[in-house]
């Protein structure tokens, strides 16, 4: 059954982009429980799989899963959230509302009510609620924080172009492309996909959208109230989160190999430190050559948030023969 988001004319001006490390951290444990998300991540596959305890549970690969494990992050505009605040808010979650969320989630897929597993989590929501904070954490250590400067990259570089393109186009132009199953039509947002909800009115709340390395192929959404109305999407350029390409050798012997490496790497915008991390360099080293870079017209550079990201030019893209 599709969803349908309802845009009052104050949600028009209440739309605005976030990248959430809880969310991205349950959309890594959805990959890893789902085959057909595996695609693109053949690299990250071998990262070692920690203890899930019961977000297996909740976690249906067709039904409802509970809002707040992953509510949306409150973060300001042009931030990203940072994992403790957002796994202490998962910690400070009121137990009649996890027991409820819970409750729906185990009714959606048909599960019997009866099952102990099930039954123990809801006879005491606010252990559960502690257990899955847990079973959070170790799936963020193991799964995502080493990682984490890259998919960073890669999110806020999406954020960048997304906002470009909303910019010059408005919402329709930025929703023409952000996902096959999404369409916009005279102020209503449809999501062409199984949900539990069919209508919701935004009331002036806004859509809080969320790029996700992790996401593909799908478009998720359907927070129901208190939550605030969010889609996450598919990232673009997400397969390139676990590329290290190498640069052409005429180029390396011309201004270097890291150099170069750098430039290549530069067709969606970056940060230092997530460059320094793709590369295995350090900060001061990647600042150093993107000085080099900038002052020679190759790469330019714009503050986003608390970020500098760094672009290469067409003047760079010539250089590598693109």
């Amino acid at each position: 059954m599709p969803l349908r988001l309802r845009f009052a004319e104050a949600d028009l001006l209440r739309c605005r982009f976030a990248v959430s490390p809880l969310c991205e951290t349950h959309e890594a444990v959805r990959t890893l429980l789902r085959p057909a998300r595996h695609g693109y991540h053949q690299a990250w596959l071998g990262t070692e799989i920690p203890d899930l305890g019961p977000l297996r549970l909740l976690m249906p690969k067709f039904g409802y899963t509970p809002d707040f494990l992953g509510p949306p992050p409150a973060a300001p505009l042009g931030r990203t959230a940072d994992f403790g605040d957002e796994i202490a808010r998962l910690r400070a979650t009121d137990p009649s509302l996890a027991h409820d969320e819970m409750r729906r989630s185990f009714a959606s897929t048909g599960a019997d009510p009866t099952d102990p597993h099930h039954q123990r989590l809801l006879d005491d929501p606010a252990e559960a609620i502690h257990a899955l904070a847990d079973a959070t954490e170790r799936a963020w250590h193991a799964l995502v924080a080493p990682h984490w400067d890259r998919l960073r990259t890669v999110l806020e570089a999406d954020i960048a172009q997304r906002s470009r393109r909303m910019a010059e186009g408005g919402l329709g132009a930025l929703f023409a492309d952000l996902h096959r199953d999404l369409r916009w039509d005279g102020g209503t947002l449809t999501l062409h996909a199984g949900s539990a909800m069919l209508d919701q009115e935004l009331d002036g709340r806004g859509l809080l959208l969320m790029p996700s390395v992790f996401a593909w192929p799908e478009a998720i959404s359907g927070f129901a109230p208190p939550w605030q109305p969010t889609v996450i999407y598919p990232a673009l350029g997400m397969a390139r989160a676990w590329e290290t390409r190498p640069a052409p050798g005429s180029l390396t012997r011309l201004i270097g190999a890291n150099r170069a490496a750098l430039l290549t790497t530069l067709d969606e915008p970056a940060s230092t430190t997530g460059l320094a991390q793709r590369h295995g360099l350090a900060a001061s080293t990647v600042s150093a050559h993107l000085a080099v870079l900038r002052d020679a017209g190759l790469v330019t550079a714009r503050r986003q948030g608390h970020e500098v990201l760094y672009h290469r030019t067409a003047l760079g893209s010539a250089l590598l023969g693109q």
